[in-house]
């Protein structure tokens, strides 16, 4: 069969290309409202894009032309954190995805415990495994709804001990959730290494 996006609406879309690129990542984001709220709420369209400094995008959308409160409260205050969460967080993550209005906290609503960040005034989660510091550097609009994608530079970053080993993230303890189509998430399958390919240098 074939499937022409130009006669499908923004939300047919979006089910369909939740369902082919898989498995993505989640940022379980943290960012303080101007009245110092502090909402939580994760996000799957989400990647590194720089490797120098670190920096992380994120994919934010809009309702009815309205943004989230995440989206609001990184272009207002420039500094945010992304968390990447484990399997036993999988059902606080999923239901940190519930919209409420900007005075709630989704962290207060779940209970989730927090502790200062060293560098941003923003706090972090203490339960996930990693917890990275982001200071907002760019945000671009994308397509007929304004998607937003939004960069930021992680200024430091938390891990739990035991999690960094020889300059790298041990990926099977690290235990990562991933998001798939619709209410579904997915932990790591099989992992197959391969055989490092040699790098040819450049003229």
């Amino acid at each position: 069969m074939q499937i022409d996006p130009a006669e499908l609406g923004a939300e047919k879309t979006y089910r369909l290309m939740t369902g082919i690129v898989v498995p993505r990542p989640i940022a379980w984001v943290s960012s303080l409202s101007a009245k110092g709220v502090l909402n939580l709420a994760p996000f799957s369209a989400f990647t590194f894009v720089s490797q120098k400094p670190p920096m992380l995008a994120i994919s934010v959308g809009s309702k009815a032309g309205v943004y989230k409160d995440t989206a609001h409260n990184i272009l207002n205050t420039e500094e945010y954190v992304i968390h990447i969460a484990d399997a036993p967080l999988m059902d606080a993550v999923h239901e940190s995805s519930v919209e409420h209005p900007p005075e709630i906290s989704e962290v207060e609503v779940l209970k989730l415990a927090t502790a200062p960040s060293e560098r941003i005034k923003v706090p972090r989660l203490t339960a996930p495994p990693i917890a990275m510091e982001c200071r907002f550097r760019q945000c671009l609009e994308f397509g007929e709804t304004r998607s937003r994608l939004i960069v930021g530079e992680v200024v430091l970053i938390h891990v739990r001990d035991g999690l960094f080993n020889n300059g790298k993230i041990e990926t099977e303890a690290l235990d990562p959730i991933a998001r798939i189509a619709g209410p579904r998430y997915a932990r790591l399958g099989e992992i197959v290494t391969l055989r490092t390919v040699p790098q040819t240098s450049k003229s």
